[in-house]
């Protein structure tokens, strides 16, 4: 009769714990900064309008040019940020307009942008840079050669050499 008892209380229990973590839930969702994304250096609701007229934007500028990321690894204390742009004979293009945006991936905080590039033999390269922290940085590119438009985004991390376009 005693364990007949106990079903109720363990019910209430439950629900009541249940209510106390979807309240948990919103409260440490809410304190967490969440940003936009920012691929192609517009808000996500332009970039979604945008999507079509973007990808043939690229399609169209890698008819005609190549572009690399050739920065010798991401270092906290100071790195030069490089990309080489090339048209599709393997000749250096020289007057590309670049403009790069260094940030975390969570939060703008540290955000820097680079801008007036030394150019030598197609060889983009920008005055060296010192990162807030060590850790995974994304460097978003875009670059104008004339009409032609590309965004060239590029994750990164202080603690590895390798970088990878996404």
């Amino acid at each position: 009769m005693g364990s007949a008892r106990i079903w109720p209380y363990a019910i209430a229990t439950s629900i009541i714990l249940v209510f106390g973590f979807c309240v948990a839930t919103v409260v440490i969702t809410q304190q967490r900064p969440v940003e936009e994304s920012d691929t192609y250096m517009m808000s996500y609701h332009e970039g979604d309008t945008r999507a079509n007229e973007l990808i043939q934007a690229r399609i169209d500028f890698d008819r005609e040019y190549k572009l690399e990321y050739v920065t010798d690894g991401l270092h906290v204390d100071g790195s030069i940020v490089k990309y080489r742009v090339v048209d599709l004979n393997s000749k250096p293009v020289n007057n590309a307009k670049i403009k790069v945006i260094i940030t975390r991936p969570n939060s703008h905080k540290h955000d820097q942008e680079l801008v007036n590039p030394t150019v030598k033999n197609g060889v983009y390269s920008f005055a060296s840079v010192k990162l807030a922290q060590e850790g995974r940085w994304d460097i978003m590119a875009k670059i104008n050669i004339g009409d032609l438009q590309r965004f060239y985004n590029v994750k990164a991390d202080t603690r590895a050499k390798e970088a990878f376009e996404y």
